[in-house]
């Protein structure tokens, strides 16, 4: 339980690592595949290889599987990173500000159908014969089959996504954004980057350090908070393996109202304004850890899953809609890069100092994290007020 945290690392220390590297690479590069397509492609492929591997870290290295599983995932999160940090980049290039935010939330929508996938792929083999148990130091197969179809998906998905992507060319790039090559393929130091930083980058930092520390507590103590503590219809607690995949289960569950909601923020953000939008969003996900908090029926885990769903559709995208239109085209794909700090900060943060928070202050009572997941989800909220929106003149 203390340790827990700092296995949930690899992820923020890679997206801290590899995104701004990517990014500034990928504002630079240009190939007949285009500037983010070759990097997207590459990062799949590495990213399947990955997944195949992850299940098997026991057999790797008998005498250590933990450390090679950790390693593994090191590897596969910066694979990932490889892989997604130009998604967000591609977006913003093929989009003008008009069509920004709908682009964000088509991606949210795709995001968050994968994630409807990968949450319930466990629960769905179990149900054609598929075991979910297994020997001390042992992957259960239903895990393990989980990872290998999630690796096909993720490789067949983003071929078609790179061969289907026409970017535009560098010239015609240049048109598009009132630049020129010449300034537009300009070099500019890290240093010079980072002095130069938007405020609006710096205003959303504060609300993303709120929300995405959220986040990790609810993806790193979700399990230990509910197991002994949630019951089934007949009031019997679950077992340990009946509540890992029920946890597979709510994780799907609240990308399917992040879908729906997809669906309308365009709309609804063009109405009232981003800034509203994304701050209903956040205390919905309030609401929805206070759920989690209250709530021990299995089923009815179901609800408070619902506000968290909504939360994730606006910090996937409105971030995002609202800094995209600050930044300057040449620039895009590494200010996207260093925006992730705001994501992987909060995390590394949160990782190393977890343990000692939920041992200390909580007596190693995980459902107490939740609760603080929520508190920081309300000042997120809060936060977003201070955020001003403005574009580039």
């Amino acid at each position: 339980m203390n340790q827990l945290s700092y296995f949930w690392l690899a992820a923020p220390i890679a997206g801290f690592i590899v995104q701004p590297i990517i990014g500034m690479f990928s504002d630079r590069t240009w190939t007949k595949m285009g500037r983010r397509v070759p990097f997207i492609l590459g990062g799949a492929f590495i990213s399947a290889i990955a997944l195949l591997l992850m299940p098997n870290a026991n057999i790797l290295l008998a005498l250590a599987p933990l450390a090679i599983g950790a390693i593994i995932l090191l590897f596969m999160d910066m694979s990932f990173n490889v892989t997604m940090q130009p998604f967000r980049a591609l977006v913003a290039d093929m989009l003008n500000d008009d069509q920004k935010t709908k682009g964000y939330v088509i991606q949210t929508l795709l995001i968050n159908l994968g994630a409807v996938i990968g949450g319930f792929l466990p629960l769905i083999l179990t149900q054609f014969g598929v075991s979910d148990t297994a020997s001390p130091g042992e992957i259960s197969k239903h895990i393990a089959y989980s990872y290998y179809i999630g690796g096909g998906i993720l490789l067949a998905t983003v071929i078609v996504t790179s061969l289907r992507t026409k970017e535009y060319p560098p010239e015609e790039f240049a048109k598009y954004n009132n630049e020129t090559v010449e300034q537009m393929s300009e070099k500019v130091s890290f240093g010079k980057l980072m002095h130069n930083i938007p405020k609006t980058m710096l205003q959303l930092g504060i609300v993303q350090f709120f929300s995405w520390a959220a986040l990790f507590l609810m993806w790193t103590y979700l399990k230990p908070a509910l197991t002994g503590n949630i019951f089934d219809s007949a009031g019997n607690p679950l077992t340990e393996g009946e509540t890992a995949t029920w946890v597979g289960v709510l994780n799907g569950v609240y990308p399917i109202p992040a879908c729906l909601v997809a669906l309308f923020m365009s709309n609804i953000a063009n109405k009232f304004g981003n800034k509203p939008v994304y701050s209903i969003c956040l205390l919905f996900g309030f609401l929805g850890y206070m759920g989690l908090f209250f709530i021990s029926n299995k089923y009815m885990l179901m609800l408070p899953m619902i506000g968290i769903g909504i939360a994730w559709a606006g910090i996937l995208a409105m971030p995002y809609s609202i800094l995209s239109r600050t930044i300057k085209a040449e620039s895009m794909g590494v200010y996207m890069g260093i925006f992730n700090f705001t994501i992987t900060i909060p995390q590394i943060f949160v990782g190393l100092i977890g343990g000692m928070v939920v041992k200390y202050m909580f007596g190693s009572n995980a459902i107490a994290m939740i609760a603080l997941a929520g508190v920081l989800m309300l000042l997120a909220a809060i936060s977003v007020m201070f955020v001003r929106e403005k574009s580039i003149e």
